[in-house]
């Protein structure tokens, strides 16, 4: 009897304890920075989906983009810069998912941004080209059309046709450059006179390989020129793929270009900048860049993480 009095109390304290843990309020993990943000900026949890939109069929399969409009965005009042992003993962893997926090964010800035997917072969499609060509082609092909698809698409999403943005993570990185660099590489099935030129890159750590010579069609290098449109690119110090980037912003700078600026995170490796605190850290670094080229007016509105880390100019 004296044993089962005290169970109504341990059950008590037993809820108590729960609800205190799971406070709102409670201290973050060890090792975990809270969230910071200003008024109006996007959450730091990854956002749902955006709207869909189907661009093309390739390999029988439908591609797709998701987009992200600003708070009451207006098409048929108002034309905004347009920006399009496409994710990494070796030209194999990936998402859409990649980049859906940076869409959100930009769009809560006043861009129509979206996020692109596009067709990658399998092991057995690639074993079964010809010899001198990669597997990267038909990723390239398929960014191709996706601008073109934005571009085409300018007057119902509200966007300023020339007014657009692209870049990308890893191996997004590179297809976006391919994509607006190669005249070749295109889809016989898009329309006929719709470019893929662009006003600007946001490039993160993009994979430029010097593998990629034995392919000339995927080979940055051999399109580089002096004209490039304003870029900003992310790497970590420690990133292995950023001895191809070297090579590529060493040749850029050879020839005259100086419209290339590039951002070092000290001890990083490949795909920090998808990671706290770098995420809002090269966020906020990319929104600066082109609210310089007066295609965002204002502050960002990401505060940045209370953590110390920086940026440096490469």
């Amino acid at each position: 009897m004296h044993r089962l009095s005290f169970l109504p109390l341990l059950v008590l304290l037993s809820l108590l304890s729960s609800l205190l843990s799971t406070s709102p309020a409670a201290d973050p993990a060890p090792g975990k920075t809270p969230p910071s943000r200003k008024a109006g900026a996007v959450s730091p949890e990854d956002p749902p989906a955006g709207e869909r939109r189907v661009y093309k069929h390739s390999a029988g399969k439908p591609r797709e983009m998701e987009f992200y409009f600003p708070p009451g965005h207006d098409p048929s009042k108002t034309k905004v810069p347009g920006l399009l992003l496409f994710h990494g993962g070796g030209w194999t893997g990936g998402s859409l998912s990649q980049f859906r926090r940076a869409c959100a964010y930009f769009a809560s800035r006043g861009i129509v941004s979206a996020t692109a997917e596009y067709r990658m072969l399998t092991k057995e499609e690639a074993k079964a080209l010809p010899s001198g060509e990669t597997r990267k082609r038909a990723c390239v092909t398929d960014a191709k059309s996706a601008i073109r698809w934005f571009r085409q698409h300018a007057a119902e999403l509200g966007v300023d046709p020339e007014k657009l943005i692209t870049g990308g993570g890893s191996a997004g990185g590179h297809i976006s450059a391919l994509a607006t660099l190669n005249p070749g590489l295109n889809d016989p099935a898009d329309p006929v006179g719709i470019g893929t030129g662009v006003i600007a890159y946001l490039w993160f750590n993009p994979a430029f390989s010097p593998d990629d010579a034995g392919d000339p069609e995927i080979d940055v290098l051999r399109f580089v020129n002096e004209d490039l449109p304003p870029a900003i690119a992310f790497f970590g110090s420690d990133d292995p793929w950023k001895k191809g980037w070297d090579s590529a912003l060493a040749k850029w700078r050879e020839v005259g270009c100086t419209s290339i600026q590039l951002r070092l995170a000290e001890g990083e490796k490949h795909g920090f900048f998808n990671r706290a605190p770098w995420q809002d850290v090269t966020l906020i670094a990319a929104d600066r860049f082109l609210t310089g080229l007066g295609l965002l007016q204002g502050e960002p509105t990401l505060a940045n993480p209370a953590t110390g880390e920086a940026l440096k100019n490469g």
